[in-house]
């Protein structure tokens, strides 16, 4: 009540706006998920569409079940769930220590920009068998390969990031004599929080990307793993079942992250 009161009605009459304003948007997101489940099942119990084909939310259930029972559900969970973490936190470290050099230096920066550009645009799918070639056919080729989805992403909006920040502030810090260094720790990193964090959100789809190609071409567990064995016995029930796997999985963590952003923006 007492922080009530610190408030004018004005203002209390705007955060019930925003409440009520959240309250409707996350209604709306569960309402039209339910309705696709929804629809998706009836047409496939009406034959409208084939079951066989498309699947259906109850025969999903009924495979998460299935795995869940034999104890392969969170085995292959746990294979791709710390695959994409692990290419997840490489190629954000790299990406961020990548743009910190590529800011620190107009040089460097033009001299690899082109690089940069082209190696953002080769379709890394095409480099599968010279990783298997190079790496081998283990968990560190899908790694590897969920790191060079998404890194490249990473350099280039974290550098975005840092290049966006408010040319009349960095001119202030120089004429008050502060080093390169605190010009970013105190300016320039805190400044840019947004872009990273932006970056992360992004990254999280890119490495589940990386870490389901991956698993396409080298792997013998995961769910990508489930994804191609599934497509070729035709058990396409499976096939949806790890893609609805791999949504929920996304999902969460894209949550995390909008968390993470919450906090961190309430920091600074």
């Amino acid at each position: 009540m007492k922080n009530k009161m610190n408030f004018s009605g004005e203002h209390l009459a705007y955060l019930k706006k925003q409440k009520r304003k959240k309250i409707l948007v996350i209604s709306l997101r569960w309402i039209i998920l339910a309705a696709v489940l929804g629809l998706w099942e009836l047409l496939t119990f009406l034959k409208v569409a084939d079951p066989f084909i498309t699947s259906s939310p109850s025969r999903v259930i009924k495979t998460l079940g299935s795995l869940y029972a034999s104890g392969e559900l969170f085995r292959h969970v746990g294979i791709t769930l710390g695959e994409t973490l692990a290419g997840f936190f490489i190629a954000v470290i790299l990406g961020y220590s990548i743009a910190l050099v590529l800011w620190s230096s107009q040089t460097v920066r033009a001299v690899a920009e082109p690089y940069i550009v082209v190696l953002n645009s080769l379709p890394k799918i095409a480099l599968g068998p010279l990783i298997i070639i190079w790496i081998g056919t283990g968990y560190t080729a899908i790694i590897f390969m969920t790191v060079i989805v998404a890194i490249i992403l990473c350099i280039m909006n974290t550098l975005a990031g840092f290049l966006a920040v408010d040319p009349t502030k960095l001119t202030l810090m120089k004429a008050m004599g502060a080093s390169r260094r605190a010009t970013l720790a105190k300016l320039v990193i805190p400044a840019s929080l947004p872009a990273l964090m932006n970056t992360l959100k992004v990254a999280v789809g890119l490495a589940w990307i990386g870490s389901i190609m991956g698993e396409y071409i080298v792997s013998r567990a995961g769910l990508g793993y489930l994804i191609v064995y599934g497509g070729q016995v035709m058990k396409l029930d499976l096939v949806m079942t790890a893609t609805f796997i791999l949504c929920v999985l996304a999902g969460c963590m894209y949550g995390v992250i909008a968390l993470i952003e919450k906090i961190v923006v309430k920091q600074f």
